[in-house]
């Protein structure tokens, strides 16, 4: 069995505003270190807020699951997270989960919850679109020509 990784450096974290605690919903160990990681990360951003989304993997995984969506999400909840199950071999939930952290920054943003400071890459100021476009959207083959 492979150690968990346990330590990360303040510098991972520089600048950061939003991230992701991933959890394998087959591997109860990884369940129990989300506490540990957390309060670790906040550690290393302070002064600054950071955005976490609770990510409970491999979904797809469920009849060997050893983490239960209930106590998935109540952990999150009791971190003030949000939680969303993904999985990486069938795509599910995996831009969605990218989506939610966005958009939950962005809610930060406009209520001055998360501000621009100098000194701090976290967030630049600029261009703000008005909607989130779909990978797929992206990729289409446009019609456009311009000369």
């Amino acid at each position: 069995m492979c150690p968990l990784p346990r330590s990360i450096t303040r510098s991972y974290y520089r600048n950061s505003v939003g991230g992701f605690l991933v959890f394998d919903i087959t591997n109860r160990r990884s369940f129990e270190h989300v506490k540990d990681w957390l309060e670790e990360a906040k550690m290393h951003v302070q002064p600054f807020r950071i955005v976490f989304l609770l990510v409970g993997h491999k979904c797809d995984l469920a009849s060997i699951r050893q983490v239960t969506r209930e106590e998935a999400e109540k952990l999150s909840a009791d971190c003030g997270m949000k939680y969303i199950e993904t999985s990486a071999k069938d795509a599910t939930n995996v831009e969605e989960s990218f989506t939610i952290l966005t958009r939950d920054i962005y809610d930060l943003i406009k209520r001055g919850e998360i501000c621009i400071q100098d000194g701090w890459e976290g967030v630049k100021s600029g261009f703000v679109p008005n909607t989130v476009h779909s990978s797929e959207e992206a990729v289409k083959p446009r019609n456009e020509f311009f000369c």
